[in-house]
């Protein structure tokens, strides 16, 4: 089953610095029928202005991974954590028994950002950050695996999950697997998935399917979010 979510239905809030898209129920946007898809509890679609950011503020047992489509991000921690994180790359923090943090866009454009929750497996671990550069060059018959809870993606996070993601060029075509249940996010471009229409920043909820075909209508970057649907901890 694949049910789609387009960019222009999903819930919205402008607070000047920040213009964000919720995929899911989130602060001021609470939606009963959309509070999260098994594990994955948060997907915002962020826009930082210029010199602006999230201020420190508090976490604790949530697997936060920060995928940055535009520009750059800033990271500071309470546990001495400092990175910034550029378009195409992919930043992880996993809360654990707590944390402090900013996230800030430092440069002189908008930032835009993927930010993902994923509810984890393991409570009270000891938290951490990390940050990976990933090649740029376009996929040709797979995506690449930016995060997952086995120890085979550069970054890891405290879930039986996945996170893929790709530039696919106009025209090419791909199966990917699916061992859960996956989400998938358009992050540039447009795609036809299964039959389906999909455009930059709408959001695929796909279930009860062993692949996904798709194939790039335009040049297109795409993510796709593989969870379990329970938390087995």
């Amino acid at each position: 089953m694949i049910t789609h979510y387009p960019y222009a239905k999903l819930g919205h809030a402008n607070h000047g610095w920040l213009d964000a898209r919720h995929h899911f129920s989130f602060a001021s946007y609470q939606n009963p029928d959309r509070q999260q898809f098994g594990v994955l509890r948060v997907i915002n679609d962020d826009v930082i202005k210029a010199g602006t950011g999230f201020d420190t503020h508090p976490h604790r047992d949530m697997e936060i991974i920060t995928y940055v489509r535009e520009g750059a991000i800033t990271h500071q921690d309470s546990h001495g954590n400092v990175g910034r994180t550029v378009a195409g790359d992919v930043q992880v923090m996993s809360a654990g028994t707590g944390v402090f943090h900013s996230e800030f866009n430092l440069g002189n454009v908008d930032t835009n950002i993927f930010q993902i929750w994923i509810e984890p497996n393991q409570l009270e671990v000891k938290p951490q950050w990390d940050s990976y550069k990933f090649p740029k060059k376009p996929t040709a018959d797979s995506l690449m695996l930016l995060v997952s809870g086995d120890g085979d993606a550069p970054l890891s996070i405290h879930q039986d999950a996945f996170i893929y993601a790709g530039s696919l060029i106009k025209g090419r075509q791909l199966t990917h697997p699916i061992k859960h249940q996956a989400y998938v996010l358009v992050s540039e471009g447009s795609l036809e998935l299964e039959g389906l229409l999909v455009n930059k920043g709408d959001g695929l909820e796909v279930t009860d399917l062993l692949s996904i075909n798709m194939k790039a209508l335009s040049d297109t970057s795409v993510l796709v979010i593989d969870v379990p649907q329970n938390i087995n901890r």
